[in-house]
């Protein structure tokens, strides 16, 4: 947990940018939702933008994060968990607390108002919390898809994995395509991270482990059968201080072409708010 308290005064000291590649190690398949379906194409689609290439929505990463976060701090559970929303028979759980001091819901940020929880009392909370991370959309790199990857692949520079589901009593193959983004292509991603006490420096740490996590873990869907699986490089990260938006003072580049170990040597040393210069 961090040291925030609740008498913690909030007001921009800087801001902190992050940017880097993810290289797909496996296909990886973040769905387009339920949508029609063309002759020959794939049950399950990947998103695309506007020119049909494919990216990494900000909100499949932050998600991603929030969840791996909620786990590794034990609050995936019931009695920390509450409902998001509770429609068309779905239902939504994430973690909420009003603990000043609790990481996730700074990262994330929070609204006040009665929640029910999963298990226990409902939460009733007046506790609102701005969210310091930003998660912007994540490009694909195209001359990261190279004339051999193309050579299997169609025009919206994806490939179509097929899939066997198999029924248990009767032995029945039900078989099923998904489009993937192929293995080698890389994304652009971009973080930031505002700073709006002198606290929440220690917060960056925690993204951090995040994003660790994740590399051993899986992005988008069919994670358990070998979609997922992502690497970061070429990380950078910069400060641009209260000074860079008021008077066009220098962005400070704390770290460039790095890799994850570097980032997390970087962020946990004891100096490292010293480098944050308001």
């Amino acid at each position: 947990m961090s040291s925030h308290t609740a008498q913690t005064e909030l007001k921009l000291i800087g801001k902190l940018l992050l940017e880097g590649d993810i290289t797909c190690q496996t296909g990886l398949h973040i769905g387009a939702g339920k949508g029609s379906l063309e002759i020959g194409g794939a049950d399950n689609p990947v998103v695309k933008d506007a020119f049909g290439l494919p990216y990494i929505p900000g909100s499949s990463l932050r998600g991603k994060l929030r969840s791996m976060l909620e786990q590794s701090s034990g609050m995936a559970v019931p009695s920390e968990l509450v409902y998001l929303s509770k429609r068309k028979g779905q239902e939504v759980r994430i973690h909420q607390s009003d603990r000043p001091d609790d990481d996730i819901c700074l990262l994330f940020g929070r609204s006040p108002g009665r929640m029910d929880r999963v298990s226990g009392e409902p939460l009733e909370s007046s506790v609102a919390t701005p969210a310091r991370l930003t998660m912007y959309d994540a490009p694909l790199i195209p001359e990261s898809i190279t004339a051999q990857m193309r050579e299997n692949m169609d025009d919206e520079l994806t490939e179509v994995k097929s899939e066997n589901a198999i029924d248990r009593i009767t032995s029945q193959a039900n078989p099923r395509t998904l489009e993937r983004v192929p293995a080698g292509a890389r994304f652009h991603f971009r973080i930031v991270m505002d700073v709006l006490c002198p606290e929440d420096r220690e917060l960056l740490s925690r993204l951090v482990e995040g994003l660790r996590l994740l590399e051993d873990d899986s992005l988008g869907g069919g994670g358990s059968r070998g979609s997922g699986r992502v690497a970061l490089s070429n990380l950078k990260l910069a400060w641009r201080g209260r000074s860079f938006y008021a008077s066009g003072a220098a962005e400070q580049e704390l770290l460039a072409g790095a890799d994850l170990a570097a980032l997390q040597g970087l962020v946990t040393g004891a100096d490292f708010a010293e480098k944050l210069v308001e």
